[in-house]
């Protein structure tokens, strides 16, 4: 995927210093579900809570730790709604898992396009969840990400969902990605 291709979008609510172009990328939540295998016409997981999720901030910018390094830094928001929460009314720790896997993959996403202007796929290789305090029913989220490592096999990233409206850390994740397998060859 290349960054240009998305650079038509309104990006004018999106701060941070990245290039246009991978903000337009990267607030583009819905790509995350464009590829579908043939047959599958209905909603895929998360889909409904993705399209809600609202790109605030994508930046770029040296490491505090090592300033010969770079990393993508992604900020989301999301109002946490009935399709994100438990018996108990608070968001349900599979959501909190699928807001860091698919967050931090935005992080990672807008490093690769910045420095390349290319991104391809990865995969999921671990995802390390800690739960801090409950989100409810109403409360709004904002979803810190920042890119750890980017190598040519595997990245990483972590991510920190926050309650906004109390003002405490609800979760937060390791994210560690790498190139998918190749197809298998057919034995003939």
């Amino acid at each position: 995927m290349r960054a240009e291709l998305f650079e038509e979008r309104d990006i004018s609510q999106v701060a941070g210093n990245a290039p246009n172009d991978v903000k337009a990328a990267v607030a583009d939540t819905s790509m995350f579900f464009a590829r579908r295998i043939d047959g599958v016409t209905g909603p895929i997981f998360g889909e409904a809570i993705t399209k809600r999720m609202i790109v605030t901030e994508v930046s770029i910018d040296k490491k505090a730790e090592e300033p010969l390094k770079t990393e993508g830094r992604v900020v989301c928001e999301l109002t946490v709604e009935e399709d994100m929460v438990n018996g108990g009314g608070n968001i349900h720790g599979g959501c909190s898992a699928f807001l860091v896997d698919i967050c931090s993959s935005m992080c990672l996403m807008a490093l690769r396009l910045a420095t390349s202007g290319e991104y391809e796929g990865s995969v999921s290789q671990s995802l390390n969840i800690v739960y801090h305090s409950p989100a409810g029913l109403g409360e709004r989220l904002r979803i810190v990400n920042t890119t750890m490592t980017m190598g040519a096999r595997a990245t990483s990233a972590r991510t920190e969902i926050w309650n906004t409206t109390h003002h405490r850390l609800v979760s937060s994740g390791v994210h560690i990605k790498m190139k998918p397998s190749p197809p298998p060859k057919a034995n003939l």
